[in-house]
């Protein structure tokens, strides 16, 4: 679970500004208030890094806005369509935690 903190963590950190959210992440109930911040941030900075407003994020845009995600982009992107979405990034995050 610290991990997977840590992770979110990193990726709300990579992004500068904050832009009005355009997806709703899907937070599990019962999840601490901890991790459902972790989980807003993770959206928000998705959302700005985002700048084609698309819902997908490319690895140029993951490389400027979210350097987690850019480092960890080929296993996102399990499709292999040179985009991830948001989605897609927690499902990696919560199967690392589950790993941990």
């Amino acid at each position: 679970m610290r991990k997977i903190l840590a992770i979110l963590a990193a990726c709300a950190a990579c992004a500068t500004s904050g832009a009005a959210l355009a997806q709703t992440a899907t937070q599990p109930m019962g999840a601490s208030p901890r991790v459902e911040r972790a989980l807003g941030q993770l959206q928000t900075r998705f959302t700005s890094a985002n700048t084609t407003h698309d819902g997908k994020l490319t690895r140029e845009q993951a490389s400027t806005g979210m350097p987690m995600v850019a480092k960890h982009f080929d296993e996102i992107d399990t499709q292999k369509n040179g985009y991830v979405t948001l989605p897609q990034i927690e499902a990696f995050m919560r199967e690392h935690a589950a790993q941990r």
